[in-house]
């Protein structure tokens, strides 16, 4: 870790030994939510928020529910007085008549969310507070309103300032490792047999993004293999029985997995900054990594052939992965963004759309949800800023030649199939 890391654990560190302050009374959640707001004092509103926290806790779903619903309304703004106050400022802009607006412009809800996380360790329990808002209120507008405050502060909080960026290796402790386990997402670990293979060879890598205030929680992490060439398929990657590349002959470096681990952090962006940071660091320590790619799968695939029409049992391979290339590149939303989720995320951070293998995973869900198709996003570090600012401001996908001439054989086919 760089020395301000250092610094910043060693203050979060600190915060934790102090003592959580008792439950002051039987007083329900919402009366202390109220209080806490209204509390001057910094001991009485400690003890009120570990109150309110260790209550949440032990809540059932429909209790938290009734709590969200309990925020989104009572601690709301109040339209009047924040049209009031703009009119206010508008009329005589000045530091008092902005302020003004500011304090009214903010529900009470974000400075109860703010204090609730003076609590020594509240940060992880306001994390699980909001996957349970995002779990439980999904189509109520006034609790998606509610969870644009908790996403306004974990913003702040978790900025790329704040992250720690370690490396995970067999060697890491075991509460760790078991956690890389269960928050796998993209290929399943099934065994310690199968981390260890991930973890201990001197051609692997994993790397994850920390909070000091969670340091037993990793946010996202990635599984990195050092190879010689572009990995074409996964289980090659990932086979048993594969022998180890010697690190000093590896020439690139392929991320195969990037799993986020926290539900309650959705919507918070870190694999930008991971890839990145990344990339830069094997770099470093690796002169000869000059190739950064993706194996990535393609969800959604195999939904969008259905719809087209096409019938993939008199596809031959090739025109598999034409169709691939197109539904990465050109297949587009209402919102004119690609379709498939790991496209828009690559893509967005200044990957170019690459190269796209056939019979690359094997496995159920690749050959369910992208026809055992798989694609390499390469990240080309000297032109991701540009890649990216393309494609926010147009919808620009970055495309190798190969793919664009697999989308233009795709072109030809979907023709045939409308005409046919």
């Amino acid at each position: 870790m760089t020395s301000l890391a250092d610094l910043l654990a060693s203050v979060f560190d600190r915060r934790k030994v102090w003592p959580a302050p008792a439950r002051p009374s039987e007083k329900s959640i919402a009366e202390l939510a109220f209080e806490l707001v209204g509390s001057a004092g910094e001991a009485s509103g400690l003890a009120s928020a570990a109150a309110i926290l260790a209550i949440y806790s032990s809540l059932d779903d429909a209790s938290k529910l009734a709590f969200f619903r309990m925020l989104s309304v009572e601690m709301n703004i109040s339209a009047d007085k924040v049209r009031h106050a703009l009119d206010l400022y508008e009329a005589s802009p000045s530091r008092a008549t902005y302020r003004d607006f500011a304090v009214a412009a903010e529900p009470p809800r974000q400075e109860l969310i703010r204090r609730l996380n003076r609590v020594p360790g509240a940060t992880g329990s306001l994390v699980r507070m909001r996957a349970d808002l995002l779990r439980l209120g999904r189509g109520e507008p006034d609790l998606e309103a509610l969870d644009l405050d908790f996403r306004h502060l974990f913003a702040s909080w978790f900025n790329r300032g704040f992250l720690v960026l370690r490396p995970v290796s067999w060697e890491s402790p075991a509460h760790i490792l078991e956690k890389i386990i269960a928050y796998e997402a993209v290929h399943a670990i099934d065994s310690w047999d199968d981390l260890r293979r991930r973890l201990e060879p001197g051609d692997r890598r994993c790397f994850a993004f920390f909070h000091p205030a969670m340091p037993d929680e990793p946010l996202i992490f990635v599984e990195v293999a050092l190879t010689q060439g572009i990995a074409h398929s996964i289980q090659t990657l990932l086979s048993e029985n594969r022998e180890e590349n010697p690190v000093a002959e590896a020439d690139t470096a392929v991320f195969y997995s990037i799993s986020n681990c926290q539900p309650g952090l959705a919507g918070i962006s870190f694999g930008n900054s991971l890839i990145k940071q990344v990339a830069a660091d094997l770099s470093q320590e690796l002169p000869g990594i000059r190739t950064f790619v993706t194996l990535s799968p393609m969800p959604g695939f195999t939904e969008w052939l259905s719809e087209t029409g096409v019938d993939t049992k008199h596809v031959d391979v090739q025109a598999l992965c034409a169709l691939g290339a197109y539904f990465l590149a050109q297949a587009k939303d209402r919102k004119g963004m690609p379709f498939d989720a790991v496209a828009r995320f690559h893509l967005g951070n200044g990957a170019i759309l690459h190269q796209v293998h056939a019979d690359a995973d094997r496995s159920e869900k690749g050959l369910g949800q992208s026809a055992g198709l798989m694609v390499n996003y390469l990240y080309d570090l000297s032109r991701v800023a540009q890649n990216h600012e393309r494609f926010a401001t147009t919808g620009e996908v970055a495309t190798s030649p190969q793919v664009r001439a697999l989308c233009a054989q795709a072109e030809k086919l979907l023709h045939m199939e409308k005409t046919a």
